[in-house]
């Protein structure tokens, strides 16, 4: 019997249930997979607030990883006693779970030198990353980047990535605590964007240029300024909606301030190819073993603790990274 984490109606993090399960044998194409560590990630409040759809009652999560203890007919790739890792969205929820079975076309294998801990903060985190810096825009040594959410999960790994690649950034924080943290991960100028206007302090430090591109993973409270802080020509991309869903506007806003490219990025459509996937997960695990990019975890809970950490996550409490252990 495994443990998992379900919801049976959307809404706040009491909706989420810690209960029995029975796990089963891996069907055709399957794997059964024991979870070393689960992670957790704002994009999972989504689902379990009904912003992204899932049949009830839904198991949530959509990245963990752990090691392979059976394969079902036609599995080729893994075996069992192999260490992976996965991330997806629909096709992969249930990752707040002990054991689980999964299609083993999800799976990402997992070098020895990277622990579960460090796999879990950044798998889904850290692919994410990777595509931004490596498929979005083809930067150049000495562009500049605003980058909203600085000091979470996936802005401590992009800001990194960003030094990696000779570029500028502005980070965005909501305290001085954040902002020591985004300071220490590469950010070579920090905003605290409760006291201060975010696209006036970036036009000062640009010289009244603006950025190349902004990442905005905020949404609704920070589209206009992030329009606003970039360069003629220069592109936004939004990549969450922590604040809510960005308002319908007219595309001649984008004219209106620069001739500006807008792209609102999805994992599945950078991800779904394996090869591709795998030399993005090649790349950011080569990075994190040689020490180029460091993982912070922040804070780790217990499965059965999922309600907690839920509200920890909507009240911005997480600095970087934050797993559930196993």
């Amino acid at each position: 019997m495994a443990k998992m984490i379900r919801f049976h109606e959307v809404g706040g993090p009491e909706v989420l249930r810690y209960e029995d399960v029975e796990v089963g044998q891996p069907g055709a194409g399957q794997v059964r997979l024991q979870h070393g560590a689960v992670a957790l990630n704002f994009a999972d409040t989504y689902f379990r607030s009904g912003l992204y759809p899932a049949p009830m009652p839904s198991g949530i999560g959509s990245d963990a990883c752990g090691t392979v203890t059976a394969v079902g007919e036609g599995v080729t790739a893994f075996k069992v006693g192999d260490r992976v890792t996965y991330t997806g969205a629909h096709n992969t929820l249930g990752a707040y779970s002990t054991e689980r079975l999964i299609d083993a076309s999800a799976l990402i294998a997992l070098p020895d030198a990277i622990d579960f801990e460090t796999a879990a903060a950044i798998t889904m985190r850290g692919l994410t990353a990777a595509y931004l810096m490596r498929r979005i825009h083809e930067f150049k040594g000495g562009e500049s980047i605003l980058l909203h959410a600085a000091a979470g999960g996936v802005g401590l790994l992009v800001s990194q990535w960003a030094k990696l690649l000779g570029l500028t950034v502005i980070g965005t924080v909501s305290s001085e605590a954040k902002a020591e943290v985004a300071r220490a991960h590469g950010c070579d100028h920090v905003i605290n964007y409760s006291h201060e206007d975010v696209a006036a302090r970036v036009r000062e430090i640009t010289a009244g240029v603006g950025v190349d591109v902004v990442y905005d993973s905020v949404g609704k409270d920070t589209f206009e300024g992030s329009l606003n802080s970039l360069k003629r020509r220069g592109l936004m991309v939004c990549v969450g909606t922590a604040s809510g869903m960005i308002p319908p506007f007219n595309p001649q806003i984008l004219a209106m301030k620069g001739s500006l490219f807008l792209t609102r990025p999805a994992s599945a459509d950078y991800l779904a190819d394996r090869s591709e996937r795998a030399q993005l997960a090649e790349e950011l695990f080569g990075h994190v073993v040689a020490g180029r990019i460091r993982v912070d975890i922040s804070r780790r809970y217990a499965l059965a603790d999922a309600v907690q950490a839920h509200r920890d996550l909507e009240a911005r409490k997480i600095i970087g990274s934050a797993i559930f252990t196993v």
